[in-house]
């Protein structure tokens, strides 16, 4: 790999240079020539260049660093089927013709891979654009996304995350792996949109302000937070068979999604 820069710290930038480890992420979902790829954080093309080898019919790699991007169009000079797009990913994912059916790859920069995948799962059209998103994000991080109820990573990250996506894990990454090599590991994630979602609503932002609402004090009683949302409407309680005394981190993820739907219902 030809460096033409140092990674910028404010773009959260490691760069994926191991060669087994990108052939590993291609293969988690099957690409041929009827696939359109979406890659956010392209950086110097290691991964497009391999799903490049697989033959899709076309690849959108989205780099915000103006000097990777002409690097990237240098690059790939030669491909008809690889655009390269210089703009932040969530300035992108608001754009209302984005193609549809899209595998969705990323090493995401670590300072904004929640907010990334949040812009991804809170779209108000549902099912969604892309297929399947492939991402990679800190370890602890997945872990936080995949986390149960009553552990010490269990938040909103999960609750938010498991509502409309079915999310597995594929492998952890070494530092080793990335160059500059930071001082974690990371984490293959991919997420698949749940075509028939049992707790509907019409404006995903109630969800996010419920959770964010009662994880505010995570090592208390949810009671003083719950009264906040219903102004101490004690029926929604006892229509859900809530305990108030439980602290946030005890309740699952389930319980979360029926109060977002009480809470829209009663704001609408």
């Amino acid at each position: 790999m030809k460096i033409i820069q140092s990674a910028k710290k404010s773009l959260g930038q490691n760069f994926l240079i191991d060669k087994n480890i990108i052939n590993k992420i291609i293969k988690i979902e099957n690409i041929n020539k009827n696939k359109i790829i979406l890659e956010i954080g392209a950086g110097y093309g290691n991964l497009t260049s391999a799903i490049m080898e697989m033959n899709p019919k076309k690849i959108f790699a989205i780099e915000k660093d103006k000097k990777l991007s002409l690097h990237l169009n240098n690059k790939f000079k030669n491909c008809k089927n690889i655009k390269v797009i210089n703009d932040d990913v969530l300035h992108f994912l608001k754009e209302k013709n984005i193609e549809k059916n899209m595998i969705v790859f990323g090493n995401l920069p670590y300072n904004i891979s929640t907010q990334i995948l949040a812009s991804l799962i809170m779209l108000q059209k549902w099912p969604p654009w892309y297929n399947v998103l492939i991402l990679m994000f800190q370890k602890e991080v997945a872990d936080r996304i995949l986390a149960k109820p009553r552990t010490k990573e269990y938040g909103r990250l999960s609750v938010l995350s498991n509502w409309r996506l079915e999310i597995k894990k594929h492998f952890d990454i070494s530092n080793n792996s990335f160059f500059p090599k930071p001082k974690i590991n990371s984490t293959i994630l991919s997420f698949r949109p749940k075509k028939n979602n049992l707790f509907y609503l019409k404006n995903p932002k109630n969800l996010e302000i419920v959770t964010r609402i009662l994880f505010s004090n995570r090592r208390k009683m949810i009671n003083k937070n719950f009264n906040k949302l219903f102004d101490k409407n004690k029926f929604i309680s006892n229509s859900l068979n809530l305990n108030l005394n439980l602290r946030p981190e005890e309740l699952n993820n389930e319980i979360y999604y029926k109060i977002a739907m009480l809470y829209e219902k009663l704001t609408a």
